[in-house]
């Protein structure tokens, strides 16, 4: 029996990126359905009912998608932060979930060193602001988005540092970059710091006070990753604390702390009303078409090569 493929987006893929997942769906002769720009989760939960398996971007996959879903065994995040699917539900009932690592790392990376500019341009008041050529960014977290802000970053002349535990020196030797010895002298050598961890219970909330008071002077975080990791009481904090301080990110944090941030810091916060990382036509499309290539090798090989919950 042929495969059922759903593609649910919110927020759609371009038309183009859609064309050709479902072009690449088709000649694995796969049936395919798309839901895009829906609101509310009942017409989820209804398309979700016939699905093999599923490709999705910012869109939830929750116990109840997953209960109404029974013929499905893959979701495909098309992206790398994949907190919006519960994983664990998922292994429960036998579904594998994956991501797209690497699809949005330029994009991602490139809109990271645009905010640093933006920055350090007094966002573009008309004042004098600074140049980034011989700052230090700190990179935490030294994956594929990393891996992309230190290429970029380089460019712009400035001295790299990274902190990531899971990978080697040698790994940051070879990209040009200088291993920080722990998170702490990260932030404490880093003008700039660029945060690509992801959500997870361990990160959750572990960017605060403790880190960011380090910051030498002078000192912008950017945030791109999830507005989940950043302790926002403690953000607060150290914006009233330190008037040299800066935070710039494409992630709206609660409503509470950004009325605070008008109200108090507009000049040295600048927050994206709208995630904007991966929203470029090329990020869109290479994520898309990983997406319906691994679905394809998943039910045809059985490859798990981008299995997150195994």
């Amino acid at each position: 029996m042929s495969k059922h493929v759903l593609i649910a987006t919110e927020k759609p893929f371009s038309p183009a990126a859609r064309d050709q997942i479902v072009a690449i769906l088709k000649e694995a002769k796969y049936e395919t359905s798309v839901l895009e720009k829906y609101s509310g989760k009942g017409p989820l939960i209804e398309a979700a009912k016939n699905a093999d398996a599923i490709i999705i971007r910012s869109d939830k996959i929750d116990t109840e998608v997953l209960s109404a879903a029974e013929k499905l065994s893959l979701v495909v995040r098309a992206g790398a932060g994949y907190d919006n699917v519960d994983t664990k539900t998922a292994k429960e009932r036998n579904v594998a979930v994956m991501n797209t690592p690497g699809q949005n790392a330029n994009a991602v990376g490139e809109l990271a060193l645009s905010m640093m500019v933006y920055m350090a341009r007094n966002q573009f008041d008309g004042s004098s602001g600074s140049e980034l050529m011989g700052k230090t960014l700190g990179i935490h977290a030294f994956g594929a988005v990393g891996r992309c802000v230190a290429r970029i970053a380089k460019g712009f002349g400035m001295n790299i540092l990274a902190f990531d535990p899971f990978v080697d020196a040698a790994t940051m030797k070879a990209a040009g970059v200088t291993p920080a010895k722990s998170v702490e002298e990260l932030y404490e050598k880093s003008r700039y710091v660029s945060l690509h961890i992801p959500a997870t219970p361990e990160t959750t909330a572990s960017i605060g006070k403790d880190k960011l008071m380090r910051m030498p002077k002078g000192a912008t975080l950017v945030n791109t990753a999830r507005k989940e990791i950043i302790h926002e009481a403690e953000l607060l904090q150290v914006l009233a604390e330190r008037e040299d301080f800066r935070y710039v990110s494409d992630i709206a944090p609660t409503e509470a702390t950004l009325n605070a941030i008008k109200e108090k810091f507009a000049k040295r916060v600048f927050v994206s009303p709208v995630k904007m990382g991966a929203q470029t036509g090329e990020a869109n499309e290479n994520a898309g078409l990983a997406a319906a290539r691994q679905i394809v090798g998943f039910f045809e090989n059985g490859d798990r090569s981008f299995v997150v919950n195994p």
